[in-house]
């Protein structure tokens, strides 16, 4: 078998694994990165982060031409859903980022291999597929992502009963969805069919939407879905579903079935790290899959690293290409002294985290309920986007900022944000917590006027009650 030498190996071609590899090629590394699939960026770029959120955006618009111009004096008559020019755009969206990714490997020297890579031995990775060769290097990477988790009892039929690949190309709109899981994939698919005219029913284990987010702000956005058409069963244990006379049916322990034309499985992700050879490098995976690592992303194996979804910490895009740069910061820092340095560095605590439904939910830092637990003294300042005048001219009112500091140092410990474009103003609030900012210092920014972002300094104000238009 032909073998092939570099610096480092990258197995996996996701925001992690592309990320890595081109940090690590501006850093002078002769660089391989291995993945099966034609298209590069992973599962976020092909059937995740990116299709999703253009199928929302798309969504919203037909959803606001339908019924919410007229009070802007736009009326329109006669809307109606080209559901295939839809799913073209979408598809055109993820074609032209993934051939953005080709373009990037190019012109930094990344060299790829189109195949399955599995260890095969420490510094040791055997390529399968397109390309059938062994590559061996000092250091290699393993970024391989995650795969929708399972449900025991329910089995996706790759129709009628899908994950969320399958959800997004679906050819006709269902009359009735069920969606299995109330966390950021199911709100936001369940968002995106619901506005394209689908009865959607949402059906959750737990007493609560969105797992882990700040409670206040997920009772909001439930409210709000709510009001938007969405329904929601929560406390429900799902014991299997399956098609009966040309029905879905997702059978609940205890309570009535859900019935619908389609079923969405969206309960979450597991680390695909079954296939990966991890036992010949010595490699034990905990019992969630998720390959144990130190501080600098290091395995139990000499030489082997892992990111992103197959390591512990929140399964999303942006921590795995932080920690992708990190890692071969490291690694390169090493290769040119022989040292450890402390170039590359990822505060676990401040990476963000934006569902994308209508509207935004982001969040950063502790929730309430967490420094509750803990213990640990706080106060609270809110602004409500009703009394922002920016919201007000954009009619999309609902929503609030929320701040939590440190009662004593007032040092900002969580920003949580329900609104419009929570999703990109809550990079304010990660950039201010990464420099240790206090309510006080957000409070004294100018922020322009109007924005949304002056949402912030009134909750920052709020936070020792003085907030002016509260």
């Amino acid at each position: 078998m032909d073998t092939r030498m570099h610096d480092l190996v990258v197995i996996g071609a996701g925001p992690g694994g592309y990320v890595a590899a081109i940090r690590a090629a501006q850093l002078g590394m002769n660089v391989a990165c291995v993945d099966e699939n034609p298209q590069l960026g992973g599962t976020c770029l092909r059937l995740g982060c990116i299709p999703t959120k253009a199928l929302l955006e798309s969504s919203e618009r037909f959803a606001e031409a339908s019924a919410g111009l007229a009070e802007h004096g736009v009326k329109i008559d006669g809307v109606s859903l080209d559901l295939a020019a839809m799913l073209k755009r979408k598809d055109a969206v993820v074609t032209g980022l993934t051939a953005g990714v080709a373009a990037l490997f190019k012109r930094n020297k990344v060299v790829r291999y189109e195949g399955r890579g599995r260890l095969a031995g420490a510094g040791l990775v055997r390529v399968q597929g397109k390309d059938s060769l062994e590559l061996s290097a000092k250091h290699v990477l393993l970024a391989p992502g995650s795969a929708c988790a399972p449900l025991p009892g329910v089995v996706p039929d790759g129709d009628r009963i899908g994950t969320s690949s399958e959800a997004l190309a679906w050819p006709a709109v269902p009359p009735r969805l069920v969606v299995i899981g109330a966390g950021y994939i199911g709100l936001e698919l369940g968002s995106v069919w619901r506005r394209l005219g689908a009865q959607v029913t949402v059906v959750e284990f737990l007493d609560r939407i969105l797992p882990g987010t700040d409670g206040e702000i997920a009772r909001e956005a439930q409210k709000l879905l709510r009001r938007q058409g969405l329904e929601f069963r929560l406390g429900c244990r799902v014991t299997g579903a399956g098609v009966e006379g040309g029905e879905c049916v997702v059978t609940i322990d205890g309570q009535e079935p859900a019935r619908g034309a389609r079923v969405l499985v969206a309960v979450g992700r597991r680390p695909s790290t079954s296939d990966l050879g991890l036992e010949t490098a010595g490699i034990v995976p905990d019992d969630r899959g998720r390959i144990p690592v130190d501080a600098e992303f290091r395995t139990a194996a000499p030489g082997v690293y892992a990111i992103g979804d197959a390591i512990r910490g929140p399964m999303l895009a942006h921590k795995a290409s932080e920690e992708g740069v990190a890692c071969v910061e490291r690694i390169s820092l090493r290769l040119r002294s022989g040292q450890v340095g402390a170039p590359g560095l990822v505060d676990h605590d401040l990476v963000p985290g934006v569902c994308y439904t209508e509207p935004e939910i982001a969040g950063v830092g502790k929730t309430e309920e967490a420094l509750q637990q803990a213990g640990v003294p706080f106060k609270k300042g809110v602004f409500h986007f009703r009394a922002a005048p920016r919201a007000r001219c954009t009619g999309r009112i609902d929503g609030r900022v929320k701040i939590l500091a440190h009662e004593k140092t007032d040092r900002v410990l969580g920003v949580h944000i329900i609104g419009s474009h929570a999703g990109e103003l809550i990079a304010e609030a990660a950039a201010a917590m990464a420099f240790g900012a206090s309510s006080e210092d957000l409070a004294r920014v100018c922020h322009a006027h109007p924005t949304l972002a002056e949402a912030i300094k009134e909750a920052a104000l709020d936070v020792d009650k003085r907030a002016i238009h509260a």
